[in-house]
């Protein structure tokens, strides 16, 4: 008995030593959010395993192990929902069954996952439609772009804009009964990438005469130029997005070169010739001084390699969409930001809200002092969070007064 005992107490000291995390104290249902990130950290690992032996890549197993959330498309009494296609891309499509006798708004979505994973049929991005569509009667089209490794920059940038120019076709508008100046582009983390990209292409797209009213961006990524921010450094370990994993995303979306990600974790992946876009990433400038705190700024050094000739993505506003001027800011509609305090991608934000309203453009921007990365995956039963449904909602109120 003894013996079995000791085993016991061994057994769970290194269980209760793998799940602590430290978490700061503003961040509520600290265990239940330890626990996600445990199981996060162990996909990571099983994941990270698989690719060492060859037995499959990183981001397959990744998405294996995510399928569990995928949801059917089935309709409620309040939404339609069907899988169809946009131009040949797949998308979720959400229609309202309230029957009204005005024209109705629409959300373009663009879901996260690092260009890797992800879907329109998880369950919490089909939960946040669903609640968008019906809360708005609205139409939602929910796009389902190819990933890497498969596929790799511009193909998601593509997809995600093939969608928007079949829906903004007035025949397409007029099927759907959809109001050309009541229309939102919005996506979270690289969909949120994706959304700042798209709608910043469709300024100076003249083929169309219809723009977004408005664009939503929920923690976005939108440079690769600079992975030494503050908020990279506070937040390398926090929940749900750690700096590796983000670094790999970014690599991802390029190449499988492994070479690109070891530069990348090193923050010397640019050469000389690109140095000159620092200027539009230089934190120092565009962050306030509570995040800048006792931070120093350290100009990212060029590095030996041709990485950005080879991978042009890498300074391309296609994928970085915080690289543009002034001049292009400009055109940009009112635009919703959302951030969280405990996100390596927090400065991304902060940055791009306030180069926005420097060059004159309305921006909301929600700040989160309680919440990390992806927060919006926990809205639904069994991981949902308290934090996550105060923003879904302050995310869908801000569409419903302003779109």
């Amino acid at each position: 008995m003894a013996v079995k005992l000791f085993y016991f107490a061994i057994a769970t000291i290194l269980a209760a030593y793998y799940l602590y995390i430290p978490l700061p104290d503003s961040i509520e249902e600290s265990w239940k959010v330890r626990l996600i990130d445990a199981t996060f950290r162990t996909v990571g690992h099983v994941a990270n395993l698989a690719d060492i032996l060859g037995l499959k890549h990183y981001m397959e197993v990744v998405m294996l192990a995510a399928s569990i959330q995928h949801s059917a498309p089935l309709s409620d009494e309040n939404v339609t929902v069907t899988d169809t296609l946009f131009n040949k891309i797949p998308v979720r499509l959400y229609v309202p069954r309230k029957q009204t006798h005005t024209l109705k708004r629409a959300v373009i979505y663009i879901h996260g996952g690092g260009w890797c994973i992800g879907s329109p049929a998880w369950k919490s991005y089909d939960l946040l439609s669903r609640w968008t569509s019906g809360r708005l009667n609205a139409v939602v089209v929910s796009v389902d772009y190819r990933l890497a490794p498969q596929f790799n920059f511009p193909t998601q940038f593509e997809d995600v804009y093939s969608v928007l120019r079949y829906f903004l076709q007035k025949e397409v508008l007029d099927k759907f009964a959809v109001d050309r100046d009541r229309i939102c582009v919005s996506g979270d983390s690289a969909g949120g990438n994706l959304a700042a990209a798209v709608t910043q292409q469709l300024q100076d797209d003249f083929e169309l005469n219809v723009r977004p009213k408005i664009q939503a961006l929920l923690y976005p990524v939108l440079q690769s130029l600079d992975l030494d921010t503050p908020s990279y450094r506070e937040n390398a370990n926090m929940p749900l997005l750690k700096k590796q994993f983000m670094v790999r995303f970014w690599s991802e979306y390029f190449t499988s070169d492994k070479s690109l990600y070891e530069a990348m974790s090193t923050n010397s992946h640019l050469n000389p010739e690109s140095m000159h876009l620092i200027q539009y990433a230089n934190w120092s400038n565009f962050l306030p001084g509570e995040l800048k705190k006792k931070h120093i700024y350290i100009n990212p050094e060029p590095g030996r390699s041709n990485f950005v000739k080879t991978y042009p993505g890498i300074i391309d506003p296609r994928a970085a969409p915080l690289l543009v001027d002034d001049v292009q800011l400009r055109k940009l509609p009112l635009t919703y930001i959302l951030t969280c305090m405990h996100d390596v991608l927090r400065d991304d934000g902060v940055m791009y809200a306030s180069r926005l309203k420097k060059a004159g453009v309305r921006v909301i921007h929600d700040h989160y002092d309680d919440a990390f990365h992806g927060m919006l995956m926990f809205i639904n039963w069994p991981t949902e969070l308290s934090a996550a449904h105060r923003m879904a909602n302050r995310y869908i109120d801000w569409l419903n007064e302003n779109l």
